[in-house]
């Protein structure tokens, strides 16, 4: 891919991440990267994480200087963020990653733009994202594979219809947080059982790491994966009994639906 000259319009902790990965991966130069943001400490923070990036008066400075835009604003700040760029973005690549703004939205502004939203979720901030995407109408498919190969430099992402963007919210978005929170049990039961909370804490993130890791590498379904650890009569069938009688799977398969069922709630708002 031909490098890019990328301007991202809010310099928060999303932003500093993907523009890090960007470079990282060979993506665009770090002087090519540029931020504009109304916090000195967000740009300072940006400029930390970017070495050579440049910073922005204002948006339609940005909006005129960048090939790529990225819209990594506050869903409540992104209209008064786009009102200066609109002409300056007319018939450029838009990428949006502000939550639950859809692209009808930002077409009523943009809608010269090649517009393009994105759903990534925090591990983005180490590398480990994982992000669903959808096209706008004036977007090409040279744009999709841009946005792509942006988006992997992060971790792994998917084209989906806008609509199933509510549901990659529900999964990966809100995602990390129930994995945090069987992160946590897992070590409480650690604790339970006499080990110290640091190791609990250390053994109990590592194995969801690995076992994350097993399912994307060797591309078998998780539940051929454990069978092999359920030996007959073994300790791992005692504990998966008492996930079943605890509803364990249920229970993750309603927060999904629930946290896709609030996101399509809150783009009606």
């Amino acid at each position: 891919m031909q490098q890019k000259s990328i301007g991202f319009i809010g310099a928060g902790q999303m932003a500093r991440a993907l523009a890090a990965g960007f470079v990282k991966a060979g993506l665009a130069e770090p002087t090519a990267v540029l931020a504009a943001d109304p916090s000195s400490e967000a740009l300072n923070a940006f400029t930390q994480s970017v070495a050579g990036a440049k910073t922005v008066g204002d948006n339609a400075s940005l909006a005129e200087q960048a090939e790529v835009i990225v819209l990594a604003t506050k869903p409540q700040h992104l209209a008064s963020a786009i009102a200066p760029m609109v002409k300056a973005a007319a018939g450029k690549l838009v990428v949006s990653i502000a939550a639950g703004v859809k692209l009808a939205t930002l077409e009523k502004s943009l809608g010269k733009a090649r517009l393009v939203r994105v759903m990534p979720n925090t591990p983005c901030l180490v590398g480990e994202s994982a992000s669903g995407y959808c096209l706008g109408p004036r977007a090409t498919q040279d744009d999709a594979a841009l946005v792509k190969q942006l988006l992997e430099s992060v971790g792994i992402a998917f084209e989906v219809d806008e609509p199933l963007l509510d549901a990659v919210t529900g999964l990966s978005g809100s995602g990390p947080a129930f994995a945090y929170v069987m992160i946590e049990a897992l070590a409480d039961g650690g604790v339970a059982m006499g080990l110290k909370r640091d190791v609990a804490l250390a053994l109990a993130a590592q194995t969801l790491r690995g076992a994350a890791q097993m399912v994307l590498e060797t591309g078998e379904h998780p539940g051929v994966l454990k069978d092999r650890v359920a030996s007959p009569g073994g300790t791992t069938i005692a504990g998966l009994e008492a996930l079943e009688a605890g509803k364990l799977r249920g229970t993750l398969i309603n927060a999904v639906q629930s946290a896709t069922r609030r996101s399509i709630e809150l783009g009606r708002v």
